[in-house]
């Protein structure tokens, strides 16, 4: 498991494409939270909600980028017959892939630290809110793990790279806001809109992002894992 864990990495900084990505990831979240319109320095106060709103949009992005070449490349180069035949399981293979993947998410978020301190050190009163912030940050990588375990999960049914990052997309952006999107329908006003968007991630992101981590919330968020862990374990076994 580690061995492909350790080949994922090793193949996504073997390239300039890695860190161009993580770069640009950075990039537009300081863009977006210091210098366009509606930064955090015009709130006047010491805050960074704005970066945790901005964020999962990003990652919508950044992720399935991450996660596209996982299997889809492996069934393109042909190269998935030869990893089958190494002393793994199916599920060793496809947790090594998502811990890889993960790892380099994980990666790009770190540096974001340095906004807590830049923010901290620009407050003129009692600074930011640790607990909500701790809190966010809790709530940000079990998004990113959700949208890696859905990403890796695009990639098992294609060989096409570009393919498997358009339905990482379009499944990571419908899970994450079209069940709150559909609890705003007027036929859903009855109390039936408050389950619709519990079904979301957006809602339980949300909820841990307040700094009260719920244990509802993270059993969601493993669930919702372990749920695309076995759609991607189905689809290899049919291969």
């Amino acid at each position: 498991m580690w061995s492909v864990c350790k080949k994922e990495l090793r193949q996504f900084f073997s390239s300039l494409t890695g860190y161009i990505a993580i770069f640009v990831f950075l990039l537009v979240n300081g863009l977006m939270l210091f210098v366009f319109d509606n930064n955090i320095l015009d709130f006047g106060y010491a805050t960074l909600d704005r970066f945790f709103q901005l964020a999962p949009w990003i990652l919508l992005l950044l992720i399935p980028a991450i996660t596209m070449r996982s299997f889809a490349e492996e069934f393109k180069a042909g190269t998935y017959e030869i990893l089958q035949t190494r002393p793994l399981s199916r599920r060793q293979i496809i947790t090594g892939k998502y811990l890889g993947s993960l790892t380099v998410v994980v990666i790009a978020l770190i540096p974001t630290v340095i906004y807590i301190f830049s923010v901290q050190r620009l407050s003129s009163n009692e600074g930011i809110d640790t607990g909500a912030t701790i809190g966010s940050y809790v709530g940000l990588f079990f998004l990113a793990a959700v949208f890696t375990a859905i990403g890796i999960c695009a990639s098992s049914f294609t060989s096409n790279p570009v393919i498997a990052f358009i339905a990482g997309l379009i499944g990571c952006a419908l899970l994450y806001y079209g069940f709150s999107a559909i609890s705003r329908l007027p036929a859903l006003a009855n109390g039936a809109d408050y389950y619709m968007e519990m079904i979301g991630i957006d809602f339980h992101y949300h909820s841990i992002s307040r700094g009260l981590i719920d244990t509802r919330d993270i059993i969601y968020f493993l669930s919702v894992i372990f749920l695309f862990f076995a759609i991607t374990g189905r689809k290899l076994l049919k291969r």
